[in-house]
């Protein structure tokens, strides 16, 4: 038994230990406060209750009482605040002509999940140059949210650090949860304490069981560590968040068919969970070929125009300009154009949604 009276003694002596801690961080900078950003950019009078319409319309649209249909449009990834907003002046005025039939949601996304690596956003790199300002990406990123929110266009996004959602979620009204993320327990569990509604995308498989699950998980009550808006960890208790829903992204194969929605609420029935989906036109659905976007889109319109009601939303990869491009070290990428996934251009974009808001209007004309 050591001799407890020892000071001296090896086991109550303080020990370095440089040697096993930490070993592979080259370095560690000061991170602003959630609380210090929005005190520096608060929401203003006329955004917060923009907000809070646009959450309560697309919980409406999801659990059936609204029959528009839900579509999240945008860049595949936010990379310039000038263009992002050259976008949403564009998407704003549809978003106005359209507001009977489609709920336009801007797609505004600055985390990008890599395969292997590469540019992981605004966020994480504003400058495109490897710098990694993550300070000034966070500064960026809800600057951008501000404006486009002003202009009375709701934003939604994908939360994929944990961490990210306390600067900038207080200005979402849709969150996506990512195939990559979908199964991860951290992400459920941030789901179930988000003031928005969420959508969670299938596997990367394409298997929908994970998703299902995922909703079923975000709807109760869990308690984990984060970090308060005033940059402290803390324990976190949520109430669950009913506001969930499934995306089919596609897997091994498309699964926007009427065979894939069928498997898919059949899987939601086996949960005891509402059978409506959301379709992203883009990803696996499209073969990661921009251009079929718009093949898919107009499938969906079809069968909307028929009477279903199931699709509760679309998902659309658009920017300005239609394609993508590698960014290069020292060189700026081209205006307008993506700098992630290819996405359709504004002139496919603009004619797509008003064939899905017609596909809207012919339903509820069926339906009289």
């Amino acid at each position: 038994m050591p001799d407890l009276d020892r000071e001296t003694h090896a086991a109550f002596s303080t020990q370095d230990t440089t040697r096993i801690d930490d070993t592979r961080i080259a370095a560690v900078r000061a991170l602003v406060s959630p609380a210090m950003l929005q005190d520096d950019m608060p929401v203003t009078p006329a955004i917060e209750p923009l907000i809070e319409r646009a959450r309560s319309e697309i919980a409406a649209v999801l659990a059936g009482r609204d029959e528009r249909l839900l579509v999240v449009v945008g860049p595949c990834s936010i990379h310039d605040h000038d263009q992002a907003m050259q976008y949403a002046r564009l998407l704003q005025r549809e978003a106005q002509a359209l507001a009977g039939e489609l709920l336009i949601v801007m797609r505004v996304y600055f985390e990008k999940p890599r395969t292997t690596v590469g540019w992981k956003g605004y966020i994480n790199d504003p400058l495109m140059d490897g710098s990694n300002r993550i300070n000034e990406g966070l500064r960026r990123a809800r600057q951008l949210l501000l404006d486009v929110c002003a202009l009375g266009l709701p934003a939604g996004t994908e939360f994929l650090d944990l961490l990210s959602p306390q600067y900038m979620s207080d200005l979402i009204a849709w969150g996506a949860i990512g195939a990559r993320t979908t199964e991860s327990q951290s992400h459920r569990q941030l789901a179930s304490g988000l003031s928005c509604p969420v959508g969670f995308k299938n596997g990367t498989d394409g298997g929908v069981k994970v998703a299902a699950d995922a909703l079923l998980a975000a709807r109760a009550p869990h308690s984990f560590m984060g970090m308060t808006k005033m940059g402290v960890a803390a324990i976190f208790e949520t109430r669950g968040n009913p506001d969930t829903h499934i995306i089919l992204r596609g897997g091994k194969a498309p699964n926007f068919d009427a065979a894939s929605v069928d498997a898919a609420c059949a899987a939601l029935k086996a949960a005891g969970l509402r059978e409506h989906v959301m379709i992203d036109c883009s990803h696996a659905n499209s073969s990661k070929q921009h251009r079929k976007q718009i093949e898919v889109g107009r499938d969906i319109a079809a069968r909307i125009a028929t009477g279903e009601r199931r699709i509760s939303g679309v998902m659309i990869e658009s920017h300005l300009l239609e394609g993508r491009q590698d960014v290069a070290n020292g060189s700026l990428p081209q205006p307008g154009i993506s700098v992630t996934d290819a996405c359709l251009g504004w002139d496919d974009t603009a004619p797509l949604l008003r064939e899905l808001a017609a596909a809207v209007r012919t339903r509820r004309e069926r339906a009289a």
